[in-house]
């Protein structure tokens, strides 16, 4: 099992870069990339917080989904 981000999803249905999210985030583009393709072992609980204030999410199930098999 591997606790997948979809942010590239969310991203893409919003229309949204990811210049845009580090721009109303305060998240540099570069985690913001990482972050989104799941290049990350870890991710900064400060920078999940900004990033879903910045995209107007309060339920982290919406941001995070476990997978199976990946």
């Amino acid at each position: 099992m591997q606790l997948y981000v979809k942010l590239d999803e969310i991203l893409r249905e919003r229309g949204w870069s990811g210049k845009v999210l580090a721009e109303n985030s305060g998240v540099s583009e570069n985690r913001i990339s990482e972050i989104r393709g799941n290049q990350r072992t870890t991710i900064n609980r400060e920078h999940i917080a900004k990033i879903m204030k910045a995209l107007d999410i309060t339920d982290m199930n919406e941001l995070f989904e476990i997978r199976e098999g990946e």
